[in-house]
């Protein structure tokens, strides 16, 4: 009789997950030094048992949808981000870095789908259930359907919420299961320690087999490195179906939460938070939290109108150009340097102001990023007002892509930007000029709206028109 055949080993790099058959002591792949270790092969399952898989008609499967309508967690600037809630069998994954509020967001997520669907299992691998407990006292985070356990091993958790499915006479079903985090979390079927890429690997694939085979969601809590990225495989991040990053600068209480990643949704959208002493509160209008009111208007200023998904925000752009002893430095915080070089080199070419002798600073105020081309005009016009020593006229906000030969060209949805614009008691917009039909559409919303009196739109084709209607 033959002998078995004896497993292959498996070498494993901890920090970029690539394989390999020995141990090096620099990864091949990633160049990470003493990263690789040795991974168990998981033992053999055996043959599938028969009959095991359900086949369904993609015709049918819409039914199925319908019938498991996602479940609202009753803080609307989540619910906004995932697409409306959490879908029945999804797995959502929170990074954020340590101490911006992610244990304190799940925990305030976690009462509202509690009071809305049934039970919420918040396993904690972290903190003790005293630790929890205190919390949520804290945050008015309590009720009879928040279960908290403090537990590390994948299996007794997942035990505890399979007892919970079906709920016990007078019980409801189990709504959803919260781990925090899975860098904390093991499964005894593996060996090495809670962290390492066979654990993530195995407490990931267990959760999500949990969550397919039942229909319960599962969110789990991630760490982030210094660089600012999840720490563990890039597979975890494919395994899950949703990516949501937490963010926030320590100086301030607002907090951001993204999604990276969202197999049932958008993600351009945008949550805003404040961290208060009670916990997290929603901003329901973010544009008047990031915007500053002054009495007059200040040099190197200007209000844009940018998209997150579906929601518009009013940001201010700030500018201020020195002299340059040496060579010039160019210095942005929530702006793409590369195309505000372009810009400069745009305002020196087709504005006649020359600017690129001198060191240009750039920032937008509450710590927000301008991704899309159409705050090109507010960077623009922030500048020119700095270079001029001169403000912009009062009330002014502009939006627009700037090209390499000077012209303007228009951005999308330039009716919720106005209308938005106009709802804050911003009556000026500069905006690039459009086609005959798409101006006259423009101002028949804003008339339909009761707003074509109080705002003016002021059209321009090149850069040189937006200078002068901006400070004309």
């Amino acid at each position: 009789m033959s002998k078995p055949k004896r497993a292959a080993q498996r070498w494993v790099c901890q920090a970029c997950g690539a394989v390999s058959s020995g141990w090096f002591g620099k990864c091949p792949s990633c160049e990470a030094w003493n990263s690789i270790e040795q991974e168990l092969p998981p033992p053999n399952p055996g043959e599938r048992p028969a009959g095991s898989s359900v086949v369904v008609a993609s015709t049918d499967a819409q039914t199925q949808v319908d019938s498991q309508p996602r479940r609202p967690c009753g803080l609307a600037e989540v619910d906004r981000v995932l697409g409306g809630g959490l879908v029945p069998g999804s797995v959502v994954l929170l990074g954020g870095p340590p101490g911006i509020g992610k244990s304190t967001l799940l925990l305030q997520a976690s009462v509202g789908l509690a009071r809305r669907t049934g039970i919420v299992l918040y396993a904690s691998g972290e903190e003790s259930i005293a630790q929890v407990g205190s919390r949520c006292a804290r945050l008015a985070a309590s009720h009879k359907n928040l279960l908290l356990m403090a537990e590390q091993r994948i299996e007794e958790v997942l035990a505890q919420a399979t007892d919970r499915i079906r709920g016990a006479a007078g019980q409801p079903p189990l709504g959803a299961v919260i781990v925090d985090s899975v860098q904390t979390v093991y499964s005894t079927a593996q060996d090495g320690l809670p962290g390492n890429i066979t654990q993530i690997r195995a407490v990931t694939s267990q959760l999500v087999a949990f969550a397919k085979h039942h229909g319960v969601p599962v969110v789990v809590v991630g760490h982030v490195t210094k660089d600012g990225q999840l720490a563990g495989p890039r597979l975890l991040e494919h395994l899950v179906d949703a990516v949501l990053s937490f963010e926030g600068d320590e100086e301030r209480a607002t907090r951001l939460l993204r999604a990276t990643k969202n197999r049932f949704g958008s993600t351009q959208e945008l949550g805003v938070f404040e961290m208060r002493g009670d916990g997290l509160r929603e901003i329901a209008n973010p544009s008047e939290a990031f915007l500053t009111h002054r009495e007059a208007p200040a040099i190197g200023s200007c209000v844009t109108a940018t998209l997150e998904g579906s929601r518009p925000l009013l940001l201010e752009v700030q500018a201020l150009l020195a002299a340059s002893f040496g060579n010039p430095r160019r210095t942005c915080v929530g702006v793409d340097p590369i195309r505000l070089a372009m810009l400069m080199a745009v305002l020196d070419r087709h504005a006649g102001l020359f600017v690129l002798d001198q060191d240009v600073f750039v920032n937008v105020v509450g710590g927000m990023r301008l991704s899309e081309p159409a705050s090109d005009l507010a960077v623009l016009l922030a500048i020119a007002s700095s270079h001029r020593r001169q403000p912009l006229a009062p009330g002014t906000i502009a939006f627009g892509e700037i090209g390499l030969t000077g012209e303007l060209r228009p951005v999308p949805r330039s009716e919720t930007r106005v209308q938005e614009a106009a709802r804050l008691g911003l009556k000026r917009v500069i905006l690039p000029a459009a086609p005959k039909q798409a101006a006259r559409a423009l101002k028949d919303s804003l008339d339909s709206l009761h707003l074509g009196a109080s705002v003016e739109l002021r059209f321009a084709r090149s850069v040189a028109e937006a200078i002068e209607l901006g400070f004309a």
